[in-house]
């Protein structure tokens, strides 16, 4: 008979908190050939003061779908850490990159690419801040908490909703803030989504390659609290057919000219640069995109480029707000949910700032499209 994960849970805790005598558990995190995170753990004598004090490390790859059985060994390095909310004390989760023994990264690694451009750029003090939407199912793959062979009644109280029939899983969604703040993730806030049992949680304002890092420790840190509670997390952007809204990562982006007087300008001529890039951008937004941006829910056609403001039918929306001041930030509201935010920021950056030599975020990824 197995045990209540309730009493799970007390067992655990005894062992918590035993004393680890000097010793610093590290979870390393990266990221699969099929978007997921995964993670295995290590010890460390001490505590790291910086990356650089991290080690190097390996994994099978052909258990991920990221190398041949044959020269299976994937290498990760340590990119940055983060404080670790489910162990605590001093225990951390370290983000990696994977990289191949020949010395190159893994065609899956899409952060190093976009490192590149975040810094031959860093003048430009490029700010994101990305909205991430996800929907909730229970272990059987059931949107949680709908009735069982039903539907919930049609969308309209849920968004920010609150009360019982109305939202669904807080315990778990507050679990995930409160885990993203003392890791040290720059969370800015939740809500629940215009679908039942959809929320969404912000990260940023950040800076260049922060803004990857955090939301993809956001992402694990979102999956592993939910294991706990056994709920299941989904990032594809059309969870569920039918007169439901689907799930995006709207990106918020900020250059240094576009926040100051007179940055309307400024915003005008990068949105002329993503007009012609549109199919460009389009290709590294998301997978199944095509059945979330439909011109409904909330959403543009991806045929077209399209923009305006406190449009939410717009491919991208300008704040209100920003319209009247004349300066501040835009919202690409194509992404989808599933996205790379390296791939995505990347060519952000690499369409309204200028591309560099050797570093094209859509080529390469159309390349290893191909592989």
């Amino acid at each position: 008979m197995s045990v209540p994960i309730t009493q799970q849970s007390t067992i655990l805790a005894k062992y918590l908190d035993l004393d680890q005598r000097g010793k610093i558990l590290a979870e390393y995190v990266w990221i699969d050939a099929e978007g997921n995170t995964r993670s295995k753990c290590r010890t460390l004598d001490k505590s790291p003061s910086s990356v650089d004090d991290l080690p190097e490390w390996n994994f099978d790859g052909s258990s991920t779908g990221q190398a041949p059985g044959h020269d299976s060994d994937v290498y990760l390095r340590p990119v940055a850490y983060y404080a670790d909310p489910f162990r605590k004390g001093d225990n951390i989760i370290v983000l990696t990159e994977c990289w191949n023994n020949d010395g190159t990264p893994n065609k899956f690694n899409h952060r190093h690419e976009c490192a590149k451009l975040m810094k031959a750029h860093s003048k430009e003090e490029v700010w994101f801040g990305l909205e991430q939407e996800y929907t909730l199912f229970d272990q059987f793959d059931n949107v949680y908490a709908w009735p069982q062979g039903g539907f919930p009644a049609p969308q309209g109280p849920y968004y920010c909703g609150v009360g019982t029939g109305k939202v669904y899983a807080r315990d778990v969604i507050e679990a995930h803030y409160r885990a993203c703040l003392y890791a040290g993730v720059n969370i800015s806030g939740i809500n629940a989504e215009v679908m039942p049992s959809q929320w969404e949680f912000q990260v940023g304002p950040c800076e260049g390659i922060q803004m990857g890092d955090q939301l993809w420790i956001a992402r694990y840190l979102l999956q592993r609290t939910a294991e706990e509670f056994g709920v299941k997390i989904s990032f594809h952007p059309k969870p569920l057919k039918g007169d439901w809204n689907g799930a995006g990562c709207h990106t918020n982006v900020s250059t240094k000219s576009m926040r100051v007087p007179g940055g309307m300008e400024v915003i005008d001529a990068a949105l002329a640069k993503l007009a012609k890039r549109h199919k460009e951008h389009l290709a590294l937004y998301g997978s199944d995109n095509d059945l979330r941006l439909t011109g409904r829910h909330e959403t543009a056609s991806m045929e077209a480029f399209s923009s305006g403001v406190a449009n939410r039918g717009a491919s991208v929306r300008i704040p209100r707000s920003v319209a009247k001041e004349g300066y501040g930030y835009f919202e690409d509201r194509r992404p989808a949910s599933n996205i790379d935010p390296y791939l995505v920021t990347g060519i952000m950056v690499e369409t309204i700032c200028g591309s560099i030599p050797d570093a094209d975020m859509y080529k390469e990824f159309a390349r290893e499209s191909t592989d």
